[in-house]
């Protein structure tokens, strides 16, 4: 596995979403006890007496990939195990693994600091960043709370594992994540739809105490380290200064706000439609537990409500798996069918035995779709309760994006194994969900007719609601966690703060008034699992930029949303150039590769979705519908 540990990923993709399943790359380093400097580390110290050298600083990257790689393994494997078979000895195995690495991570990243007065080559230069930053919420110095830290970290994860609603109290009716996700994707029902978001989101509030403890030693770590706080730490992990990365991520964000805000007006003016102006204000903020998602970050559940113009063939994926006795299996042999048809390999023998494709009965699991990456070699796997249905057809597609890719760079030296930058990641599995296409599923013989051009906005509307709605959310859990960690949200305010943020970028509210005693950042699953989660963002840009590359390297010159890169060889190779850098080059030369373009560009998203922007604001002009809250 990489220096990163597991590649944890979640966005939930349905019409696209990918979210998911994490996952996401999570720095899941969480410490290490007593381990002993190796003998070269040792040389490296002692050296001579006078300044570093280039040879000294050679042999600590060696010995410190080695010990990452080593430990690395060790912990990925403790929280495997952890996640699929929650107890508390699970946890503490887990969270000794983790302290274990976390703490070796932060000494190394501390020893880097020696060798910052000397000129090094390229290779270690990058070589010696990365290290800086593997820590990824590193522990303090102190032994107590490196392993205080871990404990929480654990704790916190192993708590929203086990999280249930239990409608009227009935304990033997519990429903855990899966179950209440799959509640308010489905039912209309006003009142039962508020009792499932309420019920759900009470599993954050025992995790507040916690939540606040583990930042102050989280920011003492990184302060540490040379980091302002954790948040700092983070947004350093984009190949240019913290300051610039966010003044990136809000260049890109008014970029689309104005699709987001046609997007919104329309879903608000359907949605009081179906439910009254009483409960959906014409002009205000849409309530969360009305958009067919837990967290309100994804609104294509809602699409039935919609009346965009029908196509006059259309399908039913989900009845069309579910007819066939598709199986979670079946769901995993189309998506590996589509990275083997750009010629990449077939998953290994070990994918099939090792991976976790349903929820046991007899045990709690985590359920956030992920791909891990055990060893660094070719010990991949997917844990995912996959359900049979579009959704998780395109969820299956994005998280083997994640494992092709990890397999692609496995041949780079450990600092290296990981993606460009964790958007990468997230955004090369969302981009083979965007080539699950009618065009796709025609192909592959699950429909027999692909639905005429007069169904696209139906489509690209199917789109929206998932990727587009997503944007504002997922700037939202990262801002407000960087507000978090620089203090400038107490733990008295977390709430407000998060509520203030959903107001401001999505214009969504709670279904009831909420109070500091709730704490309900911590319902969705990246904050427990301290999962940065920017890339999801990115992801959603990158995609489209990718997608646009892609097309146009497979000679495709038709409408963007239109095109699958299914089967196509030239866009397989071009695509596994950029997967095979890891993270040897930073970003911007990444992308490159791929694109031809160095920066990022929300442009490719609004050309994507341009035939829906322009029938969104006729839309709106003609129903009466307010643009914003």
């Amino acid at each position: 596995m990489s220096i990163r540990t597991l590649l944890r990923t979640s966005i939930a993709v349905c019409g696209i979403a990918a979210a998911t399943a994490l996952l996401t790359y999570s720095f899941r380093e969480t410490a290490l006890g007593q381990d002993k400097p190796h003998n070269n580390v040792r040389k490296a110290k002692e050296g001579s007496a006078g300044a570093p050298t280039v040879e000294q600083a050679n042999a600590f990257l060696d010995d410190a990939e080695k010990r990452l790689l080593d430990l690395g393994v060790k912990q990925s494997r403790a929280s495997w195990v952890q996640e699929n078979f929650i107890t508390s000895d699970t946890e503490a195995m887990a969270a000794d693994a983790g302290e274990t690495l976390n703490t070796l991570s932060v000494e190394l990243a501390k020893q880097a600091t020696r060798f910052d007065a000397v000129q090094l080559p390229p290779v270690m230069a990058r070589k010696m960043k990365l290290l800086k930053l593997a820590s990824g919420f590193p522990a303090p110095n102190n032994p107590a709370e490196q392993k205080e830290l871990a404990e929480i970290l654990v704790s916190l994860d192993g708590d929203y594992g086990r999280g249930k609603w239990c409608p009227d109290g009935e304990q033997g009716k519990c429903l855990d994540v899966t179950a209440v996700g799959r509640l308010m994707a489905e039912s209309r029902d006003s009142e039962e739809l508020k009792r499932a978001w309420i019920g759900w989101h009470a599993v954050g509030a025992p995790m507040r105490q916690r939540y606040a403890r583990m930042v102050d030693l989280g920011d003492k770590g990184s302060r540490e380290l040379g980091f302002a706080d954790a948040g700092a730490l983070w947004r350093s992990n984009y190949d240019m200064p913290p300051d610039a990365f966010a003044k990136e991520l809000d260049r890109l964000w008014e970029q689309l706000r104005p699709l987001y805000l046609s997007l919104h007006a329309y879903v608000r003016g359907q949605l009081a439609k179906k439910y009254g102006k009483e409960i959906v204000p014409p002009n205000g903020a849409i309530p969360a537990h009305l958009l067919g998602n837990i967290w309100a970050q994804e609104w294509n559940n809602v699409y039935p409500l919609m009346d965009s113009p029908k196509p006059e063939q259309s399908y039913d994926l989900t009845k069309i798996l579910r007819d066939r006795k598709t199986d979670a299996r079946g769901m995993v042999k189309y998506g590996e069918g589509f990275f083997t048809s750009l010629g990449f390999a077939p998953l290994p023998k070990t994918f099939w035995e090792r991976s976790l494709f349903t929820k046991p009965a007899d045990r709690d699991v985590v359920c956030h779709a992920s791909a891990w990456d055990i060893d660094s070699k070719d010990d991949v796997r997917v844990k995912m309760c996959i359900q049979i249905t579009e959704e998780d057809f395109r969820t299956i597609h994005h998280e083997l994006g994640h494992n092709f890719y990890q397999r692609a760079y496995n041949t780079q030296p450990p600092l290296f194994q990981n993606s460009a930058n964790d958007g990468f990641h997230e955004a090369v599995g969302d981009t083979i969900a965007l080539s699950v296409t009618p065009e796709y599923l025609k192909k592959i013989g699950l429909i027999e007719t692909v639905p005429p051009a007069s169904g696209d906005i139906d489509y690209l509307l199917a789109q929206a609601l998932e990727k587009v709605a997503f944007l504002p959310f997922g700037l939202t859990i990262d801002k407000w966690r960087w507000e978090v960690f620089s203090g400038r949200v107490k733990p008295d305010e977390y709430n407000k703060a998060w509520w203030d943020l959903r107001l401001k970028y999505s214009g969504i509210v709670p279904p009831m008034a909420r109070t500091e005693a709730d704490f309900d950042p911590g319902a969705k699953a990246h904050v427990p699992g301290n999962i940065p989660y920017m890339r999801y963002f990115l992801a959603r840009i990158l995609q489209f930029q990718f997608q646009r590359a892609l097309c146009r390297e497979a000679g495709y010159s038709g409408p963007l949303h239109r095109c699958s890169i299914y089967d196509n060889k030239v866009a397989g190779k071009r695509l596994n150039d950029m997967l095979a850098l890891g993270q040897s080059k930073p970003w911007q030369e990444a992308l490159e590769t791929l694109t031809g373009e160095k920066q990022m560009d929300a442009n490719a998203l609004g050309d994507y979705f341009a035939p829906l922007k322009t029938w969104l604001d006729e839309q709106n002009k003609a129903k009466g519908y307010a643009v914003g809250w």
